[in-house]
């Protein structure tokens, strides 16, 4: 068991349930739009799009302001309806930034961990994270939010942990310890940038990669075995 004096934590289905969170904006977004009719189906349509261009941003083919509009455009395509995607998405965004649902176990968690240095690496929205962040139960628990969209660099890319070293200045790799849930974001980024990193892994998915996380916990709570 190794002394880490700092935990970077990712947001989205680590310490946030984004799952619920984007579906309750989703819901309110449309319910506001009057598009309450087939909105299983735009719904199913649009985790397809937001994929592939999550993944197209990953990768650096895409912007995050891009893929903002680029979402609803696409999806506005396939069913043929006429709506400003821009607009739509900067609504979107507002009823996202309302979501404060955390996953199982991170309020202990991080209340349990207040004696160590704790920061936010995220990909996404600035106003969005931000907004979530501080009015949720976590407000005021993390010396830094660390947010691509504010860094210009997104995980994996290992730009975002030089911001953050600097930021938060740190010298000593090995006492950094990065916590997420996807592998090719938040494992990848830790890997490159050659620091220890935690898979947290709920729903027990396969790594069908060739990335070795240090660890891999299926609970929130198992991050303070390892920790302490």
């Amino acid at each position: 068991m190794k002394n880490y004096d700092i935990i970077f934590f990712d947001i989205d289905d680590t310490l946030f349930d984004f799952t619920k969170s984007e579906q309750e904006a989703f819901n309110k977004v449309f319910e506001k739009y009057n598009l309450f009719n087939n909105l299983k189906l735009y719904e199913k349509s649009y985790q397809e799009i937001s994929k592939v261009l999550w993944r197209d941003l990953e990768n650096g083919k895409m912007s995050l302001v891009e893929l903002g509009s680029e979402r609803f455009r696409r999806l506005f395509l396939e069913h043929e309806l006429e709506i400003d995607a821009v607009l739509f998405n900067q609504d979107y965004l507002g009823f996202l930034g309302e979501q404060t649902h955390l996953v199982q176990g991170a309020e202990k968690v991080i209340s349990e961990l207040s004696h160590k240095r704790l920061a936010i690496i995220t990909n996404g929205y600035t106003d969005v994270q931000t907004s979530r962040t501080n009015n949720s139960p976590l407000k005021d628990t993390f010396e830094h939010i660390i947010i691509s969209e504010s860094t210009g660099f997104q995980k994996p890319q290992t730009g975002i942990f030089d911001y953050a070293f600097d930021k938060l200045q740190i010298t000593d790799k090995s006492k950094v310890l990065m916590v997420g849930d996807s592998l090719t974001s938040d494992i990848q980024s830790g890997i490159n940038y050659g620091i220890d990193t935690c898979w947290f892994n709920p729903k027990h998915k396969e790594n069908n990669t060739s990335l070795k996380p240090t660890y891999e916990i299926n609970k929130l709570e198992s991050l303070l075995k390892i920790i302490k």
